[in-house]
């Protein structure tokens, strides 16, 4: 049997061909040939599946034969905001294992220990694309720049807002704790900081701002591990059905 692939195409619903970098992976890696199926996701949660009807050079068009139904497996919104390592490589890792798992949205903080003050998005973009498909998800995590952490701090943001860091002189409670009591249906939003922590001003900055002080265990992990670890954690306690309630009570 033939796999059906998945392809990236905004506003599929209407647009009747594939992007130009996804119609050359059909047509000159994957061969597709008219009368082939495949699955079109539009990254805002639409899925469907199409036809393919002219394949040739940088061209793949397409009809749609049906809106396939698609629920997302975890509820409300889960943010992620996280100041990158010197090596990319491994934010680039945790973009990718992240969105396998299922979240919303990833910021990138310039902190006062920041090992890294600039990355590229659009290679993050890319790899989260890739494992969005990869991963059979219609949803894709929005991928912001890298900005400020006073002034992310500062912004509005809805639901419950959490900083991570490892300062025992500010009393932290447990985030999977706190994330399991709550209305699943709540924003979450959780600060991570770089490889040194958040400076303790840093912390109470954030504080003031409304962020509960959190931490993510008793082991102390890498940045792109307390990256997924609070992913994860979110995702668990978001997930529709009563698995992970079910769990903490037995």
């Amino acid at each position: 049997m033939k796999e059906i692939r998945y392809f990236y195409v905004p506003n599929a619903a209407s647009v009747g061909e594939l992007p130009e970098e996804e119609a050359k992976h059909a047509v000159r890696v994957l061969r597709l040939q008219r009368g082939d199926r495949m699955v079109l996701v539009d990254g805002e949660g639409g899925l469907f599946d199409a036809e393919v009807s002219v394949a040739s050079g940088k061209h793949c068009l397409y009809n749609i034969l049906e809106t396939l139904p698609y629920e997302r497996e975890w509820r409300g919104r889960i943010s992620l905001a996280i100041a990158p390592t010197k090596m990319m490589d491994r934010m680039e890792w945790m973009a990718e294992k992240a969105t396998e798992i299922g979240f919303d949205e990833i910021s990138f903080l310039d902190c006062k220990f920041s090992e890294r003050k600039t990355l590229r998005t659009d290679r993050v973009e890319r790899i989260v694309v890739s494992a969005m498909k990869q991963s059979h998800k219609a949803c894709k995590p929005m991928v912001n720049e890298m900005c400020g952490f006073r002034e992310f701090v500062a912004r509005e943001r809805e639901g419950r807002k959490f900083i991570a860091h490892c300062y025992e002189e500010v009393a932290r409670r447990d985030l999977f704790d706190e994330l399991s009591a709550m209305d699943a249906e709540t924003p979450v939003t959780v600060l991570v900081g770089p490889e040194g922590d958040f400076s303790i001003d840093e912390v109470r900055l954030a504080m003031e701002h409304g962020y509960e002080s959190i931490s993510l265990g008793r082991s102390r992990l890498r940045t792109e591990t307390a990256g997924l670890s609070a992913v994860m954690m979110a995702n668990l306690s978001k997930r529709r059905g009563e698995g992970v309630k079910n769990l903490r009570s037995s």
